[in-house]
């Protein structure tokens, strides 16, 4: 191997483990623990199966039923929904002294109109047409956040409903279409105890980046700074 080039190619990826290693450390995280719901859902799925003296189900086609598909989306359901929600409520709302929100005492830099910046070379592509598309882009984080919401909410629903029809048929009872089993009890009582968690999670960040301190973390206000102080800068 030449000697000169390795150096400069373990340069690039040091550089470039540096600069994403919080998304891939997140992206790795998400798919371990994707890999075990799968592996362990399956396993419960054909346990579940011999108790009831049905056929054990392939693994490809746990993935592709309405356990699998339910479990995963009613959960991603509630995730994005709660950042869309913190996304879009931190904008109008305050929390004195908590780290993720914004100063009580006026405008900050991310309330800048962006139009403003129309002339800045360095300023993203939608910033320098302007009109609609960058109408669109000022608010397209909490808007592909709420369409990700909006698919996992009705996959959660197709999902759930091949479950919920498969229990029906077990025992003796009538199947439903999407539309009817989305008004269920069933269907609300998964989303409800998902997205109560998800909420009470925001809550307990919020109040609790008042008085705590995690030094480094860009969720936590300096150590140093008094209990009153708001943001996280």
């Amino acid at each position: 191997m030449d000697r000169t080039v390795w150096p400069q190619a373990e340069g690039r990826w040091a550089n470039f483990l540096r600069r994403n290693g919080l998304s891939l450390a997140a992206l790795l995280l998400f798919l371990g623990s994707l890999i075990g719901q799968a592996l362990t859902g399956f396993h419960v799925a054909n346990e579940q199966a011999r108790i009831h003296h049905d056929t054990p189900v392939a693994f490809g086609q746990y993935l592709l039923g309405g356990d699998f598909i339910e479990a995963v989306f009613e959960n991603w359901e509630s995730e994005f929904l709660q950042i869309a929600l913190f996304v879009v409520l931190t904008k109008f709302l305050r929390q004195r002294g908590s780290s993720e929100s914004k100063s009580t005492a006026g405008p900050e830099k991310v309330d800048e109109d962006p139009n403003e910046k129309r002339g800045d070379p360095a300023a993203p592509w939608p910033v320098r047409q302007g009109g609609i598309v960058l109408v669109i882009y000022q608010r397209s984080l909490s808007l592909v956040l709420l369409i990700l919401f909006v698919l996992s909410f009705v996959l959660h629903a197709v999902g759930g409903v091949s479950k919920y029809n498969e229990e029906q048929l077990r025992h003796g009872g009538e199947t439903v279409t999407t539309l009817a089993y989305v008004t269920t009890a069933q269907f609300w009582f998964e989303s409800f105890q998902n997205w109560q968690s998800e909420f009470f999670s925001i809550a307990c960040l919020v109040l609790l980046s008042i008085v705590l301190r995690e030094r480094g973390s860009p969720q936590s206000k300096p150590v140093a700074a008094p209990h009153s102080q708001t943001g996280g800068s």
